[in-house]
């Protein structure tokens, strides 16, 4: 469809602007976000592995539930709160709207609290339930009692994010999270190299990062665009802050099944790799790298499904099917590209990922090269599953999306993740995740092609082929 065809005056661009044009405007600011976060993971690991070594990765492998939990209460919140925000000025309550915003603000400060809390005071058992050995426990309390300082500011950007885009500025949701980003990367040279501080240095720099981008938020949301922030506002209001809660359940929801998930996977690899040749903290601390660097890839494609989301929302409820399609498709293509990419590197350069986070043993760099060859074996096709259930979601049916979401970490993943071990020993939570992965995919294949068949769907055909036609066209 032309940009200039029929074009109304006032229409939203979303309905007739060109698809790719679209995903140019939303999908960097999405993705730059989603990566942040990945970064200052593999920052710290980096700086970590390499002065303290094999155990420094174990420890922040344990300690990367606790991390996941600040996400999830961020998205909790944040999400709902946005989602509510945005629906009340639709409905022209101007006056409701902004108690979403502030409660979201206090409720962070709150959970964050909570939560620092409990882990200060239950630190040495939480980290056993995470998985972590004798060996590797000192590490870990001494990363995490300071990390925990910055829970609170953690959730705020995270959440905080969220409320800037729904006030219409997403382009500050990446100058806050740039600038702690940065900032972590200078501090932690500074602290473990310069000072000398150790594990400790780099959980130090990593609040430091998190509480100027927390603050900076603040100051924005001081400051909205749209709405503004009084102190009544900040007063928590039950039904306010319990529908921001159910809004925002299916996001927490999928970060809190990340936790369990990571869990079991620590402690498996705690419980069969002191059965085997590699020892109780090997498995632990190659995991630790493997799932750093994997973020990295998987926010590339979380950034990229997000990207589609106003796109695919407006004009399947303008009835554009074509244009649904055509922004699925194109998604696809870019998702499929970058995973080729992730799966030739994953496959052939191993050992060269694993010496950016430090040296180790003979069977440290066996065991690490093995768990990135297996486990991320089906990285070339994953992806379908993170863009597809966000398009399920981004279309009004949130329960499919949902049911996606769970598939490859918890449904099938748990399951396998328990028995496998049982007959081929630690080599079978390497196999696990592939295995999940490949009834997840065959499952949101079929859902898609199912979805495909309903009429206002079947009727828009040579979508696919066209996106190629059309490129050439243009240019």
């Amino acid at each position: 469809m032309s940009s200039n065809a029929a074009v109304q005056p006032g229409a939203n661009p979303l309905g007739y602007e060109k698809i790719g044009k679209l995903l140019l405007a939303f999908a960097p600011p999405s993705i730059i976000a989603m990566l942040v976060g990945a970064i200052y993971n593999v920052v710290d690991q980096i700086f970590i592995g390499n002065i303290i070594g094999e155990l420094g990765n174990a420890a922040t492998n344990v300690a990367y539930p606790l991390t996941t939990t600040c996400v999830a209460l961020g998205l909790l919140f944040g999400v709902g709160a946005a989602s509510a925000f945005n629906i009340k000025q639709g409905q022209g309550d101007k006056e409701q709207a902004p108690y979403y915003m502030g409660n979201s603000l206090v409720m962070f400060m709150i959970a964050g609290t909570i939560l620092l809390i409990i882990t200060e005071i239950f630190l040495g058992p939480m980290l056993m339930l995470m998985g972590s050995s004798e060996n590797i426990l000192p590490y870990a309390k001494d990363y995490v009692r300071v990390v925990a300082i910055g829970f609170p500011f953690s959730i705020v950007m995270v959440g905080g994010g969220h409320l800037l885009r729904a006030d219409g500025r997403p382009g500050l949701t990446m100058v806050c999270s740039l600038t702690g980003a940065i900032l972590n990367v200078g501090l932690d040279a500074l602290f473990m190299y310069g000072f000398g501080w150790g594990i400790k240095g780099a959980a130090w720099a990593t609040i430091i990062g998190q509480i100027i981008s927390a603050f900076m938020v603040f100051f924005f949301m001081s400051r909205c665009k749209t709405t503004e922030i009084r102190l009544k506002h900040l007063l928590p209001v039950p039904r306010i802050f319990l529908k921001s809660m159910a809004l925002g359940a299916g996001p927490g929801a999928n970060q809190f099944a990340m936790i369990i998930t990571q869990v079991a996977l620590n402690n498996s690899l705690r419980s069969y790799g002191a059965a085997s040749i590699y020892g109780e903290d090997i498995p632990l601390a190659a995991a630790g790298v493997v799932l750093k660097v994997c973020g990295i890839f998987a926010s590339l494609i979380i950034g990229l499904a997000q990207s589609q989301q106003p796109i695919l929302s407006f004009n399947y409820g303008a009835g554009n099917y074509r244009r649904v399609k055509e922004a699925y498709y194109r998604v696809l293509i870019v998702a499929f590209v970058i995973s080729i990419i992730s799966f030739f590197v994953y496959q052939v350069f191993p050992d060269r990922i694993l010496a950016l986070f430090g040296s180790g043993s003979d069977l440290y760099l066996e065991f690490g090269c093995m768990f990135f060859r297996r486990y991320l074996f089906m990285s070339c096709l994953f992806f379908i599953q993170l863009i597809s259930s966000n398009g399920f979601t981004a279309i009004g049916k949130p329960i499919m999306g949902v049911f996606l979401s769970l598939t490859r970490q918890v449904i099938f993943f748990l399951p396998l993740l328990f028995t496998l071990p049982l007959f081929l020993g630690i080599g079978g939570i390497t196999n696990a995740q592939p295995m999940a992965d490949i009834i997840s995919i065959s499952i949101t294949v079929i859902l898609v092609i199912r979805e495909g068949r309903k009429p206002e769907f079947r009727n828009e055909k040579g979508v696919f082929k066209s996106i190629f036609v059309k490129e050439k066209a243009d240019a």
